[in-house]
């Protein structure tokens, strides 16, 4: 008897809701493979004899990959989740296998630089498949801790190019010049993941208890906890190994390490599956001996006490009704109403929040694409720049988690700090980041590093938490996707035509005065990105005056009673333009 409790409770656990969150923290440690394009990306350029030209082109493909997931966003609308997880898997998995295959060599003829760029695109967009399938079933499946959710998911991300760094090295062994092993290494390990969670992941409906409320927010207390741990442990050992030489043996202790922190999180799933077991049964127990029948007034039909209680709540005002039918033209909704796809992008609101995350965030990631560069151009040893990149990493983390937990937490709701309004704060914090690198004062890159790291992750989760607020659930796995499309835009002005057309300039004006015509140099001093980042810093400042104009356009409709996040409105209406 035993025994079979046992295995029914397993069953149990398989199928429920803390477990398939576990699932998509892993899916979505592994779905950050981008992060880590340019410890591979010499090798692309070394075997394939690509200019750096050719090169940056591969990697804006992989950009444009990484970031327009609109089409994912519509087939998760009408697909269940394995079908978008699985599209994910094959897509990573033979994206990312053809471009190991081509850098190896296995081929006949050398692969043609379109259709790298083919492959590298197939296998970054992939991500946005996995993207879909965790989050949007996550939030879903916890609606009450949404900004917690978002906060840990997009957090994972974050610490995803530490965690592949860290099971890559014990495989590359004296060979860890030769990144061949870690680009099979990012082909296998996502799609691997995503399929094993692959019937996992799907929204599950969420406990009505209070009791089960409150243990919810301490449960993700202690997961926010645990990932702490793992990032203050990938910290520690990225810092180890670079002043300290490590054998095979050593990076596997290491990588054991990391696989044994991954797994904690399955104690909190187990304890919180038999909790919500508890609970269920004594709620079913106390609701079975204590209905009372009630009569619903529109349809005199009599309805047990937790019926009619869910019946008023499903039913609003009439004057809180607003048709969603698509049509020709559409016709504006309500904030806090169901947005279609077309009354979303009319919508003045979504406009100013796309147009805030282009700027922002757009001149956010030219920073960090470009931080090997701004520290070489300032003198920092090359140490110290591989320091850099692991800040940027490890505060992006810290900026996900702290905003996504924020937003949740009774201060910010106290104080009525909207996420507009801290979407505000972060964008005009990310300004003197921006002008620390303009400027270039003696060791001052560490510090733009950590605040630029902190404010590019604590947009994540702010943007994601935004557009369910505004414009509803219902078609959050397609407006989800409409923020990272526009960071292409951004990086493309900002990056390409900004940084690194004034970037050119400086080294060229260099070389005539040093008599290098014609020899290719690297541009040394503060020149090469003044210019450059004093126009991000402008248009970071743009950036945040349109997240303060979106804050106060919806502020009346956040005071009237629509809490940050993850409660209803109450039947509050506010037309949207």
């Amino acid at each position: 008897m035993a025994s079979l409790s046992a295995l029914a409770f397993t069953m149990r656990l398989l199928r429920g809701r803390w477990f398939m969150l576990y699932g998509s923290f892993l899916i979505m440690s592994a779905a950050g493979a981008t992060s880590i394009f340019a410890v591979y990306s010499k090798d692309i350029k070394a075997r394939l004899g690509y200019t750096q030209e050719q090169l940056n082109t591969v990697g804006f493909f992989m950009d444009l990959g990484s970031n327009v997931g609109i089409h994912a966003g519509l087939i998760a609308e009408v697909t269940p989740p394995w079908v978008i997880l699985s599209i994910g898997a094959i897509m990573n998995l033979g994206g990312y296998l053809m471009l190991y295959l081509s850098v190896a060599g296995r081929f006949v003829s050398e692969t043609p630089l379109w259709l790298v760029c083919l492959y590298i695109f197939v296998g970054a967009n992939s991500q946005i498949f996995a993207h879909t399938g965790a989050l949007v079933n996550s939030v879903r499946s916890f609606p009450g801790s949404r900004g917690a959710i978002l906060g840990l998911l997009k957090g994972w991300i974050g610490l995803s190019a530490a965690i592949f760094s860290q099971l890559y090295l014990p495989f590359c062994a004296d060979r860890c010049s030769d990144t061949q092993r870690l680009i099979l290494l990012v082909a296998f390990l996502p799609a691997a993941i995503s399929m094993v969670f692959v019937s996992t992941i799907r929204v599950i409906p969420a406990p009505q208890q209070p009791v089960a409320a409150c243990r919810e927010i301490r449960a993700f207390r202690c997961l926010l906890y645990m990932s702490l741990g793992v990032a203050i442990y990938l910290m520690v050992a990225i810092i180890l190994q670079k002043g300290v030489h490590f054998n095979s043996t050593e990076y596997g202790l290491s990588a054991g390490i990391v696989l044994v922190m991954l797994l904690l999180p399955l104690v909190i799933v187990q304890r919180e599956e038999a909790a919500a077991a508890l609970i269920n049964d004594t709620s079913e127990t106390t609701s079975n001996s204590q209905q009372a029948l009630t009569v619903d007034v529109a349809t005199g039909e009599l309805t047990t006490a937790p019926e009619a209680a869910t019946a008023g709540m499903a039913k609003k005002p009439a004057s809180a009704v607003v048709s969603t039918q698509s049509s020709l033209w559409p016709t504006p909704v309500p904030r806090g109403q169901d947005h279609n796809i077309l009354q979303a992008m009319v919508s003045v609101d979504m406009l100013l929040l796309l147009a805030a995350t282009a700027l922002g965030v757009g001149g956010m990631l030219t920073a960090v694409y470009n931080i090997g560069q701004i520290g070489e151009s300032l003198g920092y040893p090359q140490r110290s720049i591989a320091t850099f990149v692991s800040l940027v990493s490890i505060w992006s983390y810290l900026g996900r988690v702290t905003l996504g937990f924020g937003i949740d937490t009774v201060l910010v709701r106290r104080h009525n700090l909207t996420c507009p309004l801290l979407m505000f704060v972060v964008l005009l914090l990310a300004v003197p980041g921006h002008l620390l690198i303009a400027f270039g004062v003696a060791g001052s890159l560490y510090p733009a590093s950590m605040v630029i790291g902190f404010c590019y992750g604590a947009t994540q989760p702010l943007i994601l938490a935004i557009i369910p607020e505004l414009f509803g659930l219902k078609y959050y796995s397609t407006l989800s996707n409409f923020g990272p499309t526009v960071c292409p835009v951004g990086t493309y002005l900002l990056n390409v035509r900004a940084a690194g057309r004034m970037y050119d300039k400086e080294a060229a004006r260099q070389r005539v005065g040093n008599d290098m015509a014609g020899k290719v140099a690297t541009c040394i001093g503060v020149r090469c990105f003044r210019e450059s980042f004093l126009v991000i810093a402008v248009a970071t400042a743009a950036a945040a005056a349109m997240a303060a104009v979106l804050a106060w356009r919806t502020w009346e409709f956040y005071a009237a009673g629509k809490t940050t996040m993850g409660e209803d409105n109450g039947g509050v209406v506010e037309e949207a333009d």
